[in-house]
């Protein structure tokens, strides 16, 4: 029997990496397991898969398409800079390939993988096939009572997100893909609670990412050192939350508790984090590293005992699932999206009430992890539970969330004739 095809927009996509652009390589993988697959993505990423689809040759046959604007074009996009701007027009811009490819080679699902937000344009002949969306999100948003801490830029983003998503009904745009999709992905259940009411039946709540299970990783184990080493991992934007546990670690230190604690990642929060960690003279317990590579992001991991998310909203889930893998406790907030996978067993999830409660439930977490005991056997439940939520389990229920509604829509297509 031949596969379903199906287009995939995946704007960020290249092996190697984590964050938004490895989710998006890793749906492709399980994808292509099931599906016959046409990919598109930017430009930048095409040295990067072509190399490594030389060394895994098992998965040419997926269809990848690459498209970016000249690079003289595009001097004002670097990094993250610009991102949005880019994407927006980026997706405007290819809807003629996705058009012109689907029609070729007679595909009729479309699959807007990545970004994941909501509120982001999505290419309009896509809209107009068999639409999946998603896993989406971009409809929560961070509450005054933390961001009034924040900077003064990261402030006014917050405030406008706020407005932004509190007016996302009355945008036409977003109106428009609601009603189109015919099967929405959602990462949490404050996004799926914010669609429209007369879209609830068709979406799903989805996380995008799981347990990467690679041989040789950290297995759950007892260390010897007096030490505790926690880890925190991130782009620095305020709102993910990593000035709630270096408030936390200062009533854990005052307590005389041996602990330290690796901010891993850069971002425009930085500056803020220096200055509350030497402001609460905890320079000898918080090290802040900047961005590393994939290398010594892994070494940081192994060498911790304890991750911390303490993102406000879906944010550095795969590293909560690398913690999974690892063998290593999980300390995070609770986002109503991949929090559901993280049980008491092998974490430790804070409910997301006010900043005093937060900071207080950050604090009872990390004094509680001191106990090596504890972390051990945490951490042993946490990674034989790695292999019930990998990347592989979930590639099937992709598979399977995807054909079912594919086969509802043209069952009931047909017995409406």
């Amino acid at each position: 029997m031949s596969k379903l095809k199906i287009f995939v927009s995946a704007y960020a996509c290249e092996p190697g990496l984590g964050s938004e652009i490895g989710v998006g390589w890793h749906w492709v993988l399980e994808m292509s397991e099931y599906f016959e697959l046409w990919v598109l993505t930017r430009e930048s990423n095409r040295l990067g898969i072509e190399s490594w689809i030389q060394e895994h040759p098992e998965y040419a046959g997926i269809h990848f398409l690459y498209y970016d604007w000249p690079k003289w074009a595009r001097f004002w996009k670097k990094g993250l800079r610009g991102v949005r701007t880019y994407y927006n027009l980026w997706q405007i811009c290819t809807n003629s390939i996705v058009k012109r490819t689907m029609l070729a080679n007679d595909i009729r699902i479309f699959h807007h993988l990545t970004y994941g937000n909501a509120l982001w344009n999505v290419s309009t002949y896509g809209q107009k096939q068999f639409f999946i969306w998603g896993p989406i999100g971009g409809l929560e948003t961070i509450p005054e009572e933390f961001s009034k801490h924040y900077d003064r830029k990261s402030r006014w983003i917050e405030s406008i997100r706020r407005m932004t998503v509190s007016s996302a009904l009355k945008n036409p745009w977003f109106g428009r893909r609601c009603d189109r999709a015919d099967l929405i992905l959602c990462k949490t259940e404050i996004t799926q609670s914010r669609l429209p009411l007369k879209c609830k039946d068709k979406a799903v709540l989805f996380t995008d990412v799981a347990a990467d299970i690679v041989p040789g990783n950290g297995s759950a184990k007892e260390k010897k050192q007096d030490v505790t080493e926690f880890v925190t991992v991130g782009r620095l934007d305020a709102w993910r939350g990593f000035d709630l546990v270096v408030e936390a670690m200062k009533k854990v230190v005052e307590e005389e508790k041996q602990v330290h604690l690796t901010i891993v990642g850069d971002g425009p929060d930085r500056t803020r984090l220096q200055r509350m960690i030497e402001d609460y003279g905890l320079g000898m317990s918080i090290t802040l590293t900047g961005a590393v590579s994939m290398e010594n992001y892994r070494q940081l991991m192994e060498n911790s005992d304890v991750v911390i998310n303490a993102a406000l909203k879906e944010g550095a889930v795969t590293v909560s699932f690398d913690s999974m893998a690892m063998g290593k406790p999980l300390l995070c907030l609770d986002t109503t999206g991949y929090t559901r996978y993280f049980s008491d067993d092998y974490a430790v999830v804070v409910p997301r009430g006010s900043r005093d409660e937060v900071i207080a439930g950050l604090c009872g977490g990390i004094t509680r992890l001191t106990d090596p005991e504890i972390r051990t056997e945490m951490g042993i439940k946490a990674q034989k539970a790695s292999w019930k939520f990998s990347w592989d389990e979930h590639g099937k229920e992709i598979r399977d969330t995807i054909t079912s509604a594919y086969t509802s829509y043209f069952s009931d297509r047909n017995g409406s004739r």
